[in-house]
């Protein structure tokens, strides 16, 4: 194992390392070839690494690399750990991320900059896998904040773009707040145990439970204060409520980078380190009441913005932002094996359906907006289906197991949301199950609203910008391109003004037919390894906390729990096929009859706007007033501008003694001659 693990890590970074010093003296063909293939070849290599944990053949293993850092008591070993947790990790990183190399053939087809796009790629990959491979705290930091910085790059890719610019910075901005508090947590940690071994620090953990250190002028509960901190960084780089503001805005990257990093692999790096780190978080109850609190708010919150949303990208972006709030309060009551399952089948099917849009948005000109769509499934029948399987398995389609003898059966999300909420209700936590609930209903209603907006109804892409644009690109100049759309010369009376989109190329829709793949199966497959009882402990080895007798109370809770999501799915495609299909004036009105509480969710509970005036303002305000006192009328006034007013002062003066007439000389040596004689009598 010790090989392929080295190859599954070094060979992303090897790939970007080339695709991005060769760019463009290499060509667009070679990097491509380059990174994809490494990808693949990595992905080749996690799957066995997984299935062998699945099949219990595997063991976990440390694989050291080189001696890193030595200073007193503080020794930390480069070493790539693999367990059950990593093996999880492995398969989502590598396959997505594969997939997404693939995609980009077709979709990054016309940019100029495509080994650069693709060396970002990479770069992003070999992080992740840094950061679940980590064996140490500070190796994991290593991995956290090489995410952070190839998604800055990612997604400001298209630099020229102003908002492209400013997301990225936001992101980076953002997560850095939560990275100090993970930076504290680690210098907490090591402040505590003396160690930042992982395994260590898992094994001490349990003996402090109940001490208590000195934070912020007070006494508090050592396990609550470390807890805390390294899960603020978790709330940044998972985007929970409060550090959730750089997630939908990170839309602006190209659609590739929105499904692996804003979807499947960095998002959920938190849920990931909390899962890892759980022996430290059982250790304490306060601890983990706040994570299932921050997790249930996050959940309900996005939901209910992704409502309004009519960006297609966006409207995803916030369903992932509430499907990491699932992840974090299956997490907070201490199902982790839950929390992790859900993480896992979220991968396939939110990364097809981001791919699913970047394909829509491919046909359409780049057209992201949902209300100048309509009708498309016949024009791009296999993004159709695909999208449909993603939705499917997003809200929970599926048969209950209700009946004595029949196995439960659905699509991924069936079996992982369902988890998470009869985990959450088995555990004593029935707020957090309710709100599970409800959200399930509220993420039915969204994700059929963007079906049924963007494949049903008469289109209605004559609408679009975008599209007349094209059209008049199209006869001004007599040519077009095949591969977003095909223009007709009759009008069909359907609104479409002879506009005929056409499907992406094979090499965007195969990645979209494996994904779909994954969103059936991998709930039904894989749901017995990670969250039934005697299977999931031999499953997990101990790599997190694994409360078995949790994983049995979850199949004695009321029937009308087990039940619960899928009444909420089908609640939820009931209103959304009536507001969209039977009555399409219904939404308009609502929002008319409830300006207030539409306005409320269309501004995002007005977030950005309070940040704006909470922070950014001041901040502009404060900096001001350092440019303009600090720096011009101080540090300037009497440093670099001071001097050169003396030294130019100085050059005037001497200046006017410079006469160049010889009795002016004679006089002024008189002078000085005068001066020493006198001062030589009167000493």
């Amino acid at each position: 194992m010790g090989a392929s693990i080295l190859l599954i890590v070094f060979l992303p970074l090897l790939a970007a390392i080339v695709a991005g010093l060769g760019n463009r003296a290499i060509g667009n063909v070679p990097a491509k070839v380059l990174t994809t293939g490494a990808l693949f070849a990595s992905a080749a290599l996690s799957w066995p690494i997984f299935l062998g944990f699945f099949a219990g053949t595997a063991t976990p293993s440390v694989t050291p690399v080189f001696d890193w850092i030595r200073s007193g008591s503080l020794d930390i070993v480069w070493s790539l750990r693999v367990d059950a947790l990593t093996s999880v990790m492995l398969v989502v990183i590598t396959s997505v991320s594969a997939l997404v190399h693939l995609y980009s053939w077709g979709y990054m087809e016309e940019d100029p900059d495509q080994p650069r796009f693709f060396a970002y790629l990479s770069l992003f990959t070999f992080a992740m896998l840094m950061l679940v491979t980590a064996d140490n705290l500070v190796q994991m930091f290593f991995g956290w904040e090489g995410v952070g910085l190839a998604s800055y790059l990612l997604i400001g890719f298209w630099f020229r773009k102003p908002s492209a610019s400013a997301a990225a910075i936001k992101a980076f901005v953002v997560n850095r707040v939560g990275d100090l508090g993970f930076m504290l947590g680690i210098f907490g940690t090591y402040l505590v145990f003396n160690t930042v071994q992982i395994d260590e620090i898992l094994r001490l953990a349990p003996g402090m439970a109940g001490s208590t250190i000195g934070f912020l002028w007070f006494r508090a509960d050592t396990m609550t204060v470390l807890c805390l901190l390294l899960f603020v960084g978790a709330m940044g780089k998972s985007a929970q409520l409060g550090l959730h503001t750089w997630l939908p805005d990170a839309m602006e990257g190209p659609t590739p980078v929105s499904a692996l990093i804003h979807a499947a692999t960095m998002v959920t790096a938190g849920v990931f380190m909390v899962c890892r780190l759980s022996p430290m978080f059982e250790t304490s109850p306060v601890a983990l009441t706040v994570v299932t609190t921050v997790g249930a708010a996050t959940c309900f919150f996005a939901a209910t913005i992704g409502l309004v949303q009519t960006d297609i990208k966006r409207v995803i972006a916030y369903s992932t932002c509430s499907q990491l709030g699932y992840m974090f309060f299956a997490a907070g009551v201490g199902a982790y094996g839950a929390a992790m399952f859900h993480l896992f089948t979220h991968a396939f099917f939110k990364a097809l359906l981001f791919l699913g849009a970047g394909s829509v948005i491919h046909a359409m000109h780049h057209e992201q907006d949902m209300r100048f769509y309509g009708g498309l499934r016949k024009s791009i029948p296999v993004t159709f289906w695909v999208m449909m399987m993603g939705t499917l398995a997003i809200t929970g389609v599926g048969i209950p197991g209700v009946i004595e003898g029949l196995p439960a059966i659905g699509f991924a999300g069936f079996h992982s949301k369902d988890a998470i909420i009869e985990g959450a209700w088995a555990s004593g936590q029935t707020g957090a199950s309710i709100v599970g609930m409800i959200v399930a209903l509220i993420t039915s209603f969204y994700s059929w609203r963007l079906m049924y907006l963007t494949f049903y109804g008469k289109p209605r892409w004559a609408q679009s910008e975008h599209i007349q644009h094209a059209m008049h690109a199209h006869d001004d100049h007599g040519h077009h391109d095949d591969s977003h759309a095909h223009h007709t010369h009759d009008d069909h009376g359907d609104g479409t003004a002879g506009y005929h989109p056409h499907e992406s190329p094979w090499s965007m829709r195969l990645p979209l037919l494996l994904l779909s793949i994954g969103a059936i199966a991998a709930g039904f497959v894989f749901h017995g390894a990670f969250i039934e009882p005697e299977a999931g402990e031999a499953f997990w080895k101990g790599s997190i906390a694994f409360r078995e007798h949790l994983m049995h109370e979850i199949h004695e809770v009321p029937l009308l729990v087990k039940l619960s999501a899928s009444i909420a799915m089908l609640a939820g495609l009931g209103g959304a096929y009536l507001a969209y299909i039977v009555r399409p004036s219904l939404p308009g009105q609502f929002a008319r009859s409830f300006s207030v509480v539409y306005d409320f969710l269309l501004h995002k509970w007005y977030f950005d706007e309070l940040y704006d005036l909470l922070f950014v303002k001041p901040a502009f305000v404060l900096g001001r007033f350092f440019w303009r006192q600090g720096d011009e009328q101080t540090i300037n006034r009497f440093g670099p501008d001071g001097a050169a007013y003396v030294v130019a002062m100085g050059s005037r003066m001497a200046g006017r003694l410079q006469t160049g007439y010889i009795y002016t000389y004679a006089f002024v040596m008189l002078i000085g001659l005068t001066a020493v004689v006198t001062w030589a009598i009167a000493s």
